[in-house]
């Protein structure tokens, strides 16, 4: 990663009142000391980020905010006064909002249901449905989510869940939003709308903690950061003068040339997977293919496609036809068994809902998918199931005090590394990663883009689903871009560009003298906005 220096682009508050103040906050978990004497001031009206590898203490610390847990030590006040939270709805009550970057929606209520849920509006004793449906109709539109009040959360993707969880904060009175990875499934254009939302709040005086690993987007819409490492305060300062190069330091206390392993040419093999006019449900018909050694990527806007064609592809979903060859053999997929049979894995961007049982070791989730090289006649090899999750976590470099640790314990980037290892013992050849980095830190990202590359020389086929342009320009050999449903384009390495791939996103919501000409030159914003009619996932579980 080159040096940059950015100024924030709202203005410094350094004159402002402090909101929220914590000193000397301290807390310890069996074996963890989580956070040590941490301290943090936030201002009103101004953008606060909390930076820092996964494992420094954020999440701890924003859970004290919260009220979820109290701290050992230390002590907290809100506008001046002592602030205790007994549970979150005390801390709601002050005034303190959190995003979580888990989510907590209730997936059988409706949108609507899930804005107002502690606050439904009633007439005559029953909820009034009109007056509900027409308010969370305003807060859809601000965050520009473009579906139905009445949809039920269970139908919704992981970005369009994202966006709801935000807007359920803009009802609420609110001194303090602290919002955690709020953009990591989120594209360029949702990001944009988001931020617009943060700068409404923060004139009106609220005071906003963001965290994120993106670091361009901290340079954006902060004002000031404080930076945590192994639980304890590094540095609070300005953003404006500071350099990306300089953050990275001192997050994970030492320099990191770059961003993405060096980039390897390695010439396309024997193809592994070809799709023909696969139809999954609300997209298609798509047709590619991927050939050893490759690593491809997938962009598109929310609701253009990505999540809905890889989920058919893995039989996680249904779809309406197409044809699926494996090594040029047609093969029939309609459930997840029948692709790990014929050696395609996905690993789902829900890392934590779909990919894990978090409640069980690394050993049993790494081994999860392989049942039949660790049991005989039904029962349990023990050193069987060892032996290869040993290997697994070798290879590639999980971190965790024993293969007996409760996987939730581990950082992202390492439950990461768990699931691929599962698909690899599995015996996967093409691998199908859906936003491989999400939540994940600087660190973690980049050996997680190194294991991409690695596979891809050890002779494997990668098709990565990404909301992140830059990611994918950094590791991808070749990127099919989605709109609306189908595949606009395919840009090869040697003519990546961004105006030119968001130009293909765009393509299938703007006329044909709207969109700018593949490889037009310009910034992001050059590029015209889809109208306000651009559709979110018409179906299935995912909207990426």
């Amino acid at each position: 990663m080159s040096e940059q220096t950015q100024p924030s682009t709202s203005d410094t508050r350094a004159g402002a009142p402090v909101v929220l103040e914590a000193r000397g906050i301290g807390k310890a978990f069996p074996g963890v000391k989580a956070l040590d004497d941490v301290r943090l001031e936030l201002r009103a009206g101004e953008v606060h980020a909390l930076l820092g590898e996964n494992g420094a203490g954020k999440s701890t610390l924003v859970r004290i905010l919260a009220g979820i847990q109290p701290p050992d030590t230390g002590s907290l006040r809100l506008a001046g006064e002592p602030y205790a939270p007994k549970d979150t709805a005390a801390a709601m009550r002050a005034g303190v909002q959190v995003v979580h970057q888990e989510l907590n929606l209730l997936p059988n209520l409706t949108v609507a249901e899930n804005l107002f849920f502690q606050r439904l509006p009633r007439r005559y004793g029953v909820v009034d449905r009109r007056t509900l449906n027409r308010r969370a109709q305003e807060l859809l539109d601000e965050v520009g989510l473009d579906i139905g009040p009445g949809t039920k959360v269970e139908r919704l993707g992981i970005a369009q869940m994202q966006l709801v969880e935000i807007a359920r904060t803009l009802w609420q009175d609110c001194r303090v939003l602290v919002m955690d990875e709020p953009t990591a499934t989120l594209t360029s254009r949702e990001t944009e709308r988001l931020f617009a939302v943060i700068r409404r709040l923060t004139a009106r005086g609220t005071a906003v903690l963001y965290i994120s690993h993106h670091l361009q987007e901290v340079f954006e819409i902060g004002d000031r950061m404080t930076v945590l490492r192994n639980g304890r305060h590094v540095v609070t300062k300005e953003l404006a003068g500071t350099g990306t190069a300089e953050v990275i330091r001192l997050m994970v206390g030492r320099d990191m040339a770059q961003e993405y392993p060096p980039y390897v040419h390695r010439p396309a093999g024997d193809e592994l997977l070809r799709v023909e006019q696969l139809r999954p449900r609300g997209a298609g018909p798509v047709s590619f293919a991927l050939h050893a050694g490759e690593v491809v990527g997938v962009a598109g806007l929310v609701g253009s496609g990505r999540t809905e064609t890889v989920r058919a592809l893995f039989g996680a979903d249904r779809h309406d036809g197409g044809h699926v060859y494996v090594k040029g053999r047609r093969v029939r997929v309609r459930t997840p068994r029948d692709a790990v049979r014929h050696g395609i894995s996905l690993l789902t961007e829900d890392r934590k809902g779909q990919g894990l049982v978090l409640d069980m070791p690394v050993a049993a989730n790494i081994t999860l998918a392989a049942t039949g090289r660790i049991s005989r006649r039904g029962l349990l090899k023990r050193a069987d199931e060892d032996r290869h999750a040993r290997a697994a976590v070798d290879r590639l470099g999980v971190r965790t005090p024993s293969i007996r640790t409760a996987v939730r314990t581990l950082s992202g980037g390492n439950q990461q590394k768990v699931v691929l290892g599962r698909w690899l013992l599995a015996g996967a050849d093409v691998l199908v990663v859906d936003e491989p980095t999400r939540g994940i830190d600087v660190g973690a990202r980049y050996e997680i883009h190194q294991q991409l590359t690695d596979l891809a020389g050890d002779g494997k086929a990668l098709l990565v689903v990404s909301s992140d342009l830059p990611e994918l320009l950094g590791v991808c050999d070749r990127v099919l871009v989605f709109s609306r449903g189908r595949i606009a384009g395919e840009v090869a390495r040697a003519d990546f560009d961004t105006s030119r791939i968001l130009a293909l996103a765009y393509s299938g919501y703007v006329t044909q003298a709207q969109t700018p000409p593949p490889g037009a030159q310009g910034s992001a914003s050059d590029i015209p906005a889809p109208p306000p009619d651009v559709p979110a996932a018409e179906n299935g579980k995912s909207s990426s």
